[in-house]
């Protein structure tokens, strides 16, 4: 029926029960529709419709009950909701600080919009923006502010660690010991750094392409590698040794190619029963071992070779099956790589050497020197397979072990004798380029970092074999760090008053930091190794420069880090910052220096630039 013209006839629902929420809030908006006009309570019976009261009829008791319930649910519903916004509201607005870690990293992006970052006016960088708060890409965070981090996952849980320096510091656990070990170079893997071109065959010690692409021998390189071997063989384990043929208790089952010869005889100046062996020129003609060893790779043997003869040393990936064959050949030549093909010249002098090679680093190298793909070989996958002997020699002593560090440690010992000019020097035959505004140092131009270097590997040379010679190098080396740069020596002065022995000595000098304190350490290693009657000037030199050190030290601070040395203040230029791993090379220096001299300058030095590696600044006016 209408309701005073207004309405339209409305049927009320029927399901057998009592209407619901949602049929009586429909019910209460018609009603609202038609003016105030009310419906009356009605039961529900489909099969028997009643006709409709008329608007005159009052409204019954019972519909002005249902009527008031309905509305106190309303006010509910509102009252919910708003208190639901509130608080969506008040949790967006919070102080972000405050706010849950959580809340923060499991927001969903869509409430991310891109917003441009305008870096200094200079350029622009794409952010994200989450109202107040803008997020910028780590990758330029990294750049700009040189800051690193990387996304770790630890027990299934990922986080993002963040760190200002990318070196470590080591904490010396005693005094610094001269018959020790050298610093932290037992840490120190010559070797495998890129600007090592391979470890000469005849010489045993490293080629350097530091400032030369052809290669030459480093001194301060050489002697780096040989402390860093003897370092290690104070500190790791007895190295495990496979003996594949002695001449005496173990004999390995060679394998003789029908036109080949190998007999076993008493050797007289080795005193030991060798190998003879004698091949054709027939590329099948070999005598040959059948080996299956995985995990050690330095290989060693007595080796005796006659003209166009060679050692071949067969690797193989145990993944791809694929094969890479080490040739150690009779020739000058360093090193040459074909394919698979590496060749090692060993010299051509027929007399017996002691041939010691990483096999894995061999590989390397020789991969490297190709235009190949950089190639990664992890021990593990390798395994030596083979060992063949070509053209005509005697071999003996054959094994493979984890590590021959005493070895390496001594080939660095005997190049550093027998290179040492008549000065005492030991010369660099590298053009060296430093700063614009300073003259370059020209090929045979002397080095205090390699001659305290070399002080601090020969007087453990002495103090290992009580070999004299070293010793005597050991002390005909002081005489470049007592020497101006223009006479041939490495020794500078600041402001006319405080010595400096400069790794690079240029004019005008600019007195490298890190140099100058391995310079010190080795004037320590050998005052320490003569005794303290000696007569050398180890000990006063080592004291000069360690009054220099103290003095000059608050001139390498830069609040944030350190200078790598003072060509600000001596040339007028940019300040040469220390990158990391050379700042922290200082703190370690520092920390190391500070066990032998009580001054506290050394002591809080290092603890201040220790902080710098952790986000820690000097404070500011």
């Amino acid at each position: 029926m209408t309701a005073g013209g207004r309405g339209r006839a409305l049927t009320p629902p029927c399901s057998g029960a009592q209407p619901g929420f949602a049929s009586r809030l429909a019910e209460h908006s018609a009603l609202r529709r038609v003016g105030g006009d009310r419906w009356p309570a009605r039961a529900c019976a489909p099969e028997r419709p009643r006709a409709a009261p008329s608007s005159a009829e009052p409204t019954p008791p019972i519909d002005r009950m249902m009527l008031m319930r309905l509305n106190m649910r309303l006010v509910l519903v509102a009252l919910c909701g708003a208190v639901l916004v509130a608080t969506l509201y008040w949790g967006h607005c919070g102080d972000i600080s405050l706010r849950p870690t959580v809340s923060v990293l499991s927001e969903s992006q869509t409430g991310l919009s891109e917003i441009e970052c305008s870096i200094n006016g200079e350029y622009s960088v794409s952010c994200r923006r989450d109202r107040d708060q803008v997020y910028l890409p780590f990758s330029f965070i990294h750049k700009y502010f040189e800051i690193y981090g990387k996304i770790t996952n630890t027990d299934g849980v990922e986080k993002f660690e963040w760190s200002h320096s990318y070196s470590k510091v080591y904490h010396p656990k005693k005094k610094y010991d001269p018959r020790g070990t050298f610093t932290t170079f037992e840490n120190y893997n010559v070797e495998v750094r890129d600007r090592v071109k391979c470890i000469s065959g005849i010489e045993g010690v490293p080629v350097s392409t530091q400032w030369e692409p052809r290669g030459f021998f480093y001194p301060t390189q050489i002697a780096q590698f040989g402390l860093a071997h003897y370092s290690k063989n104070l500190t790791e384990p007895e190295p495990r040794i496979k003996i594949i043929d002695d001449g005496d208790k173990v004999l390995e089952n060679w394998i003789v190619s029908e036109d080949a010869v190998m007999s076993r005889e008493y050797d007289s100046e080795m005193k030991e029963n060798v190998i003879r062996f004698t091949t054709t020129d027939q590329p099948t003609s070999q005598v040959r071992a059948k080996l299956n060893i995985s995990q050690d790779f330095v290989l060693s043997m007595d080796l005796m070779l006659k003209t166009n003869s060679s050692v071949t040393v067969m690797l193989q990936n145990k993944d791809k099956k694929e094969t890479v064959y080490l040739h150690y050949i009779t020739s000058n030549q360093l090193i040459y790589a074909q394919e698979d093909h590496i060749y090692y010249g060993i010299g051509v002098e027929q007399k017996w050497r002691r041939l010691t090679r990483d096999l894995i680093i061999d590989m390397q190298k020789g991969w490297a020197l190709q235009d190949r793909p950089k190639r990664k070989s992890p021990r593990n996958k390798f395994k030596v397979c083979g060992l063949v002997l070509s053209g005509a020699g005697s071999v003996g002593s054959v094994r493979i072990s984890s590590s021959e560090h005493m070895f390496h440690f001594f080939s660095a010992a005997r190049w550093l004798v027998s290179s040492q000019k008549a000065d005492g020097g030991w010369p660099v035959p590298a053009r060296r380029r430093l700063a614009p505004r300073v003259p370059d140092l020209m090929p045979g131009w002397h080095s205090a970092m390699s001659q305290g270097h070399a002080i601090s590997l020969l007087s453990r040379a002495y103090h290992r074999s009580g070999d004299p010679r070293y010793l005597r190098a050991a002390r005909r080396a002081l005489g470049p760090l007592d020497r101006p740069p223009d006479k041939g020596g490495v020794r500078a002065l600041f402001m006319n008053r405080y010595v400096w022995y400069e790794e690079y000595p240029t004019k005008p000098p600019i007195f490298v930091l890190n140099g100058f304190i391995y310079t010190l350490l080795g004037l320590y290693d050998l005052h320490y190794t003569e005794g303290e009657h000696a007569s050398s000037p180890a000990k006063g030199m080592f004291e000069s420069g360690m009054l220099s050190l103290k003095t000059l030290l608050p001139l390498f601070d830069t609040g944030s880090g350190s200078f790598y040395d003072l060509r600000h203040f001596t040339l007028g230029a940019s300040p040469n910052i220390a990158r990391w791993d050379y700042h922290a090379t200082h703190v370690n220096q520092l920390y190391l220096l500070a066990g032998l001299d009580p001054d506290p300058v050394l002591l809080n030095t290092a603890r201040r630039w220790e902080g710098y590696m952790q986000g820690r600044r000097a404070a500011h006016n």
